[in-house]
């Protein structure tokens, strides 16, 4: 990756000394010019221009497992937890491990820029020297029904000093409130390390609708005669979603019903994403980011064109997220759209590690994330 980097300012400093004149009857010589003072040292470099937006990096995660003998134990689901999650030690793992190796987030706004005739450029992208971006997102920020008492997070809440953080209850049954999920830990992590975020970045928060959001039975559709708490439910998560967006977080759709729009025709996304605006937008706001299910996405590597395209962009989406972990970074730029791939980070990505995939190894070390703390090889 090629970087420019940009020079600082300098500061000038002149020479300086009076010349003083003897009176009339003692003439005397002139004293000798006063040294000049050492010129200040020029301020040493700062700032990196990221020379190429297409090209950076981009992870993502489901929630993550709180107890895994609770989540490996549900014979129904202990494989998906397997392949899809990852635990909370291991998270915490990849945390330091990504800012001992000098990452920083930035986010897909400050990588872009939408024009008001839709066209799309990239902006520059200025870091701090060493730094290197990388953008965060997670998938199914739901707590979906069927993981309930699979030793993960319940919901996310506003706790009384106003952070977001999650609602557990353990095997016991005690319910905590604290730092279960991607979410408040990156936020707590940014707080300890705030060169961690540029410019208050955090990450992006693809949401379903089908279970509702966040952990709220939020969707009128599915939950209209079951729960009779759907309008505070929705009230409830719309605020946690405020609070998230007042921390830096992004929304972005990941379709309402978890579709594959490789498979899905035209008829099929426009219903989907009638449901999704209809259902999730009011509680998280518009957004113009889109995160396809299953990484499928409407094209492979040609530029976007045709009615798929064509209505999703309509709709005002302009930044498209598929999955691509077969390298390090890859991304397109279209005249009014980006594309970016996602690398999964899970149990199925860590094996492909462990095997030889030398992919992970930029970002972490893959034995010393894996070893005994969840989802192994």
């Amino acid at each position: 990756m090629t970087v420019v980097v940009l020079m600082g300012t300098y500061a000038i400093a002149g020479a300086g000394g009076d010349t003083g004149r003897a009176g009339p009857s003692s003439p005397a010589p002139a004293p000798a010019a006063a040294p000049a003072p050492p010129a200040a040292p020029a301020p040493a470099p700062t700032d990196v221009l990221w020379q190429d937006n297409a090209g950076v990096s981009h992870l993502f995660f489901h929630s993550l497992i709180v107890d895994p003998e609770r989540a490996f134990a549900d014979r129904h689901s202990a494989a998906g937890y397997h392949d899809y999650m990852i635990t909370q030690a291991q998270f915490a793992r990849i945390l330091d491990q990504l800012y001992a190796r000098n990452y920083v987030l930035v986010g897909p706004h400050q990588l872009a820029s939408v024009a008001a005739d839709g066209t799309v450029a990239t902006k520059p992208l200025r870091l701090p020297a060493g730094k290197k971006p990388l953008v965060l997102s997670v998938d199914d920020v739901s707590y979906y029904e069927y993981m309930a008492g699979d030793g993960f997070a319940d919901n996310l809440v506003v706790a009384d000093d106003g952070r977001v953080r999650n609602t557990y209850v353990d095997a016991n049954g005690t319910t905590h409130v604290g730092s279960y999920d991607v979410m408040p830990m990156v936020d707590d992590f940014v707080r300890e390390h705030p060169d961690f975020s540029h410019d208050g970045a955090r990450g992006i928060i693809g949401l379903t609708g089908y279970n509702g959001v966040l952990g709220y039975r939020t969707s009128p559709s599915v939950y209209g005669g079951r729960n009779p708490h759907l309008a505070a439910d929705v009230d409830t998560a719309t605020r946690v979603a405020d609070a998230l967006k007042g921390e830096g977080w992004e929304f972005a759709s990941h379709s309402w019903g978890h579709i594959n729009f490789t498979t899905s025709g035209l008829g099929d996304i426009e219903r989907d994403t009638r449901l999704w605006k209809a259902e999730v937008q009011p509680i998280v706001g518009p957004t113009d980011l889109l995160i396809y299910p299953f990484g499928a996405d409407i094209s492979g590597l040609p530029a976007y064109s045709g009615p798929k395209y064509d209505y999703l962009r309509a709709q005002g989406f302009a930044y498209y997220f598929t999955i691509d972990a077969s390298r390090t970074a890859w991304g397109q730029v279209g005249r009014d759209y980006l594309r970016e791939a996602r690398i999964n980070i899970d149990g199925i990505s860590l094996a492909a590690a462990m095997r030889g995939r030398p992919v992970l190894r930029t970002f972490f070390d893959p034995a010393s994330v894996a070893e005994g703390a969840g989802p192994t090889p």
